[in-house]
């Protein structure tokens, strides 16, 4: 097992790592809407999707992998309501249409609007 670390997606705030890569495979952490270099949250649901994607691909690379490898993801959405907007951003990034589960939940660190973590080839 080989730990993933990178700059270019926020530093854990918690004991895990952003990622593992394990008998072929890259896994990822959660990856909420922070930017890695300022710390700050987008405003709206499309923004925050935007930049869990933008954290997701980060990780995935330093993992030695990237969108086409993803086979399967998880989403987090504080609200159902933000489905569509999310789906429309998501959509761009994920365009091999992995397999996927997207559940809304009560709360998300530090109140954002998103979360994705990721399973791919390495």
């Amino acid at each position: 097992m080989k730990v993933i670390e990178t700059k270019n997606a926020p530093g854990a705030i918690g004991p895990y790592s952003q990622g593992y890569v394990s008998n072929g495979f890259v896994f990822t952490s959660g990856q909420i809407p922070v930017d890695p270099e300022t710390g700050d949250v987008p405003a709206t649901i499309e923004e925050q999707a935007v930049q869990s994607c933008k954290n997701v691909g980060a990780v995935l690379e330093a993992g030695g992998s990237n969108f086409d490898k993803v086979v399967k993801t998880t989403c987090f959405l504080a609200d159902m309501k933000y489905f569509a907007a999310f789906n429309g951003v998501y959509e761009n990034f994920f365009t091999s249409k992995p397999a996927r589960s997207c559940f809304a939940v009560k709360e998300l660190p530090k109140g954002v609007l998103c979360e994705i973590e990721a399973i791919a080839e390495a």
